[in-house]
């Protein structure tokens, strides 16, 4: 039996690609699986991500490729997904997800407060720059992107005194020598989705069950809530809203922050339920932050 998988072509889409790979392979040695690159808009487009919509630029061209039946299986950074798509396509399985923190690539610096004032960070993502001009209004925050090699680089090339970066890719890349400080997620809420890997297929794919076995109910239930949150609150993979969900004494708990692109003001609340609530309770606290202010703010960031 022949799978397909469809992969965007760097470096940590790839290395992603292959570990789920040889999960499949492991789990049926009958599987022939075969990975095939394709290109998506943000693979091949410069500027920034709002410059060309941003919602789906990592994700359009491999569910495009699902759809025609070029490819079998797609893996995603959930992150990037948009929550809602096609309605002949699923997200099978998400595995056991990564840490959820962001990280401090600084070079000898050590914590956001050792930054001098006025330094300049880079990072492309709205949700966090606006959690970090709450921390630290005196930082001069850059647009940046690419991938995470290049955007590294620019720290070593004194381009930025420090950058952001999601932990999850740099420990599936081997490369903790970069990291500087790991951010408590308290402090920098994760964006929705972050650190989990979403496994999307067609419904009426026979192969589908051997991808399903793959799934982590723990990870499934968070990355459930935190995009209902997001789907709620109408505000797209780029739009300046935090979730992040997790079982805590067989509850699941659900943190949203919404912000202003100024850092302020910064609404957070926080709500929990049985874990098997998860989309349900995405929507009550969608409703709670939308109650204060949240449709605003996310107008504001468009």
């Amino acid at each position: 039996m022949k799978l397909i998988i469809g992969s965007r072509g760097s470096k940590l889409a790839l290395t992603q690609t292959h570990h789920i790979r040889d999960q499949l392979i492991a789990s049926d040695p009958a599987l022939d699986v075969e990975v095939e690159i394709i290109r998506t808009t943000g693979d091949v487009s410069t500027g920034s991500l709002r410059s060309f919509g941003g919602q789906g630029a990592f994700t359009k061209e491999l569910e495009n490729a699902l759809l025609d039946g070029r490819v079998d299986l797609a893996v995603h950074s959930l992150k990037d997904l948009p929550t809602q798509f096609h309605a002949d396509l699923e997200i099978i399985a998400t595995p056991p997800r990564e840490d959820v923190r962001d990280v401090l690539v600084a070079g000898p610096i050590h914590s956001l407060d050792e930054l001098p004032e006025g330094a300049r960070v880079g990072t492309g993502s709205p949700r966090r720059q606006t959690q970090l001009r709450a921390l630290r209004p005196d930082l001069d925050l850059i647009d940046i992107r690419g991938n995470l090699d290049t955007r590294i680089g620019k720290v070593a090339a004194g381009e930025c005194a420090a950058i952001l970066l999601a932990a999850a890719g740099l420990h599936r890349l081997g490369w903790q020598e970069h990291i500087s400080a790991y951010i408590p997620a308290e402090s920098l809420l994760p964006a929705a989705g972050q650190a989990a890997l979403g496994l999307q297929m067609r419904s009426d794919n026979p192969l589908r069950h051997h991808v399903a076995a793959l799934n982590d109910i723990a990870t499934f239930q968070a990355i459930s809530a935190e995009r209902s949150l997001l789907r709620n609150l109408r505000g797209g993979c780029h739009a300046p809203v935090a979730a992040w969900a997790r079982i805590e004494d067989g509850q699941l708990v659900l943190d949203g922050r919404v912000g202003h692109p100024s850092g302020t003001p910064l609404l957070h609340s926080q709500l929990s339920a049985e874990p098997t609530d998860a989309e349900a309770l995405g929507q009550r606290l969608a409703d709670i932050l939308r109650e204060q202010g949240a449709d605003s703010l996310i107008q504001q960031s468009q």
